[in-house]
């Protein structure tokens, strides 16, 4: 069976590793799940208990969560290093440890600002409070990462690979909450630009709004999220 990845909605981290199966040229399947309702619910958690997005469902019908889990699911499968390196190289050591630095401290650090903004029972004062710690750490966690970034067109060579699809996810809420003027790092704007004019990220968030857009043909479609739960969810 073709794998199936379980994406969230809106504006979910998990929109890079749509970029990345793209990018890997085999054939897969998508689930769309909104993070603000779906992923929410009871039944979602037999899929994943804690309710968060992404999941996949190997070619074997396992489920795997795990944003780092999944990406090395499909660094294993990679044969021809498409979004990857030799295992053994100094390349693969470099990416593995830009992609945890995304996927912890990078990521995490937006965690205040998504708080402040769901957030319903907060008073003002510590919605504010919240605001200004969560700019604060993204801006401090831009100016550490502006500083990693070596020249190249992507953030390790003149491709992309599994730490450009993580780092695309999340890149972009920057924006959303209005932190700060992408300009401020010129290194990391200039990898944003590659990245959003990536056919790959392109289509990856169009999947996310909707959009019927064919990519790369190595998608083989849509499958209903309860369709997922039935067949592959485990049993309360």
């Amino acid at each position: 069976m073709d794998p199936i990845l379980l994406y969230g909605f809106p504006m979910g981290s998990s929109m890079g590793l749509v970029a990345a199966l793209e990018w890997f040229g085999r054939p897969y399947r998508l689930c769309r799940v909104d993070m603000l309702g779906e992923m929410l619910s009871p039944s979602y958690a037999r899929i994943n208990p804690r309710h968060e997005t992404p999941a996949l469902i190997t070619d074997q019908g396992d489920v795997l969560t795990e944003t780092m889990a999944i990406a090395a699911w499909l660094e294993a499968r990679d044969a021809e290093r498409r979004i990857s390196f030799d295992p053994l190289s100094p390349q693969a050591d470099r990416m593995h440890q830009l992609m945890a630095f995304v996927n912890t401290g990078f990521t995490g650090a937006f965690a205040p600002l998504w708080v402040a903004m769901e957030g319903v029972a907060m008073d003002d004062a510590m919605r504010s409070a919240l605001r200004e710690f969560g700019r604060r750490k993204v801006i401090e966690r831009h100016d550490k990462l502006e500083g990693m970034i070596e020249p190249a067109r992507f953030l390790l060579a003149d491709r992309p690979t599994l730490a450009d699809a993580l780092l695309a996810g999340v890149a972009r809420w920057l924006d959303f909450h209005a932190v700060a003027d992408r300009s401020r790092w010129p290194k990391l704007a200039a990898l944003r630009q590659q990245l959003e004019a990536d056919p790959g990220v392109i289509y990856a968030t169009a999947v996310e709004s909707g959009s019927n857009d064919p990519g790369t043909g190595s998608c083989a479609g849509h499958t209903a999220l309860a369709d997922v739960i039935a067949r592959y969810g485990k049993q309360a």
